[in-house]
């Protein structure tokens, strides 16, 4: 019997008039709408790293994100759900989606977060990945090495009890040098993971701990080979999801995750939502709304300004260093076009200062302002979408051989 996902819709309102790909669409769940484009910020361990959920309100937020992985760990998805979910113990009213927690087993598991997939090969971290079978995946826990099994199943589950919009099937994310036959084999069992974790789904009727319903995506893999991309976004777009995400690995440069991402959008169900895992460049975004994709979410916005930096339309590396001296005595805002609380009320001067003196604010005033930003962003995205302008958008946000530094 096919699932049916009662309080959640997607309705495709306009289609770029230039010719692309790009759409708007209007989300709906049970804790309200949003309109797509749209980026998603991460609340990693349910919490905004220097913001409250009201500052993110006020700074145009519309979505948030958790990760399955660190709430399993601490506090747990039964705290959580005593708690009320994670809507109320976060105080956030809007929508919200939490990972598998696939990602980050990998990610943490082989020693590194985002490089692997993203074909950067580093081992920072120690290593908690024990193995990974058929069944599910074992590993140990960054914070006390107690050892811990996840299965489909099990991760739906803590889902469940965590209480989002939105829910994510267990997958594994393969990393950039595996070959094809690795590829392939991995791509097959994250189908069946999918299969599982459907049924899963069904078995507590879509419905949360808190009584609310719940939507499940799921996940494209086939790493960087166009016939796997194309088989995988077939059999999932089969499959009984309310939403798509494309994810695994993206390939060794910005330019091939472009391409990769264009070899599943080519395939994957045309009226579903889709989602890109883990991206939120500017470039990027501009690359995957011109694909189709409908939301994007990353945790650069908020990292790189808890290390000085500001993002900026038009700013070559899209961002400005606000450590840097030539910004000592410049009593003008970030950004003079922008309205956030940080550019109202801080010159840059001001906070060049509090970084250097490593003062908390100052990273509270970029993390206000590089999420002000990126709603902004979207908000110009969509608007340009609707009038066939999105290549003067993006002449104005992402920076050109010959601008100016």
């Amino acid at each position: 019997m096919a699932i049916s996902y009662p309080g959640f819709s997607f309705d495709i309102t306009h289609r770029d008039p230039a010719g692309s790909k790009a759409r708007i669409g209007t989300l709906s769940t049970p804790h309200g709408s949003i309109q797509t484009p749209n980026f998603i910020f991460c609340g990693t361990k349910a919490a905004i790293k220097g913001l409250t959920t009201e500052q993110m309100r006020e700074e145009k937020t519309d979505i948030i994100l958790a990760n399955t992985y660190h709430l399993m760990i601490q506090p747990g998805a039964d705290l959580v759900a005593k708690l009320g979910g994670l809507h109320k113990m976060m105080n956030w009213h809007g929508p919200m989606l939490t990972d598998s927690g696939g990602y980050q087993i990998f990610a943490m598991g082989h020693g590194s977060v985002a490089d692997e997939v993203k074909g950067r090969r580093t081992t920072t971290r120690e290593k908690t990945l024990l193995k990974i079978t058929e069944e599910g995946a074992t590993f140990r826990s960054y914070t006390n090495g107690e050892k811990l099994f996840l299965t489909p199943e099990k991760s739906i589950d803590i889902q469940r009890k965590l209480g989002p919009d939105f829910v994510v099937q267990l997958d594994e994310c393969t990393p950039f040098h595996v070959d094809r036959k690795y590829t392939a084999r991995s791509m097959k069992m994250s189908h069946r993971w999918g299969d599982r974790s459907l049924t899963a789904f069904k078995e507590f009727g879509g419905i949360s701990a808190n009584g609310l319903p719940q939507a499940m995506y799921g996940i494209v893999q086939g790493g960087v080979y166009p016939d796997l991309r194309k088989e995988s976004a077939e059999i999932v777009g089969s499959q009984d999801f309310f939403a798509t995400a494309v994810g695994g690995c993206l390939g060794a440069t910005r330019e091939q995750m472009h391409e990769v991402v264009g070899m599943a959008m080519a395939h994957v169900h045309p009226t579903r939502p889709v989602h890109l895992l883990g991206i939120g460049g500017i470039v990027d975004i501009f690359e995957g709304v011109a694909l189709g994709i409908d939301t994007f979410d990353c945790v650069s916005p908020t990292r790189i300004a808890r290390h000085g930096w500001a993002l900026a339309p038009g700013a070559k590396g899209e961002r400005l260093n606000m450590r840097n001296a030539r910004f000592k005595d410049d009593d003008t805002p970030i950004d003079p076009d922008c309205d956030c609380y940080a550019c109202r009320t801080a010159s840059r001067g001001y906070i060049h200062h509090l970084l250097k003196a490593e003062e908390m604010l100052g990273m509270q005033l970029l993390t206000l302002h590089n999420v002000h930003t990126m709603n902004r962003l979207m908000r110009d995205i969509r608007a340009a979408i609707i009038t066939g302008t999105l290549a003067e958008a993006r002449r104005k946000w992402v920076w050109q051989p010959g601008d100016s530094e």
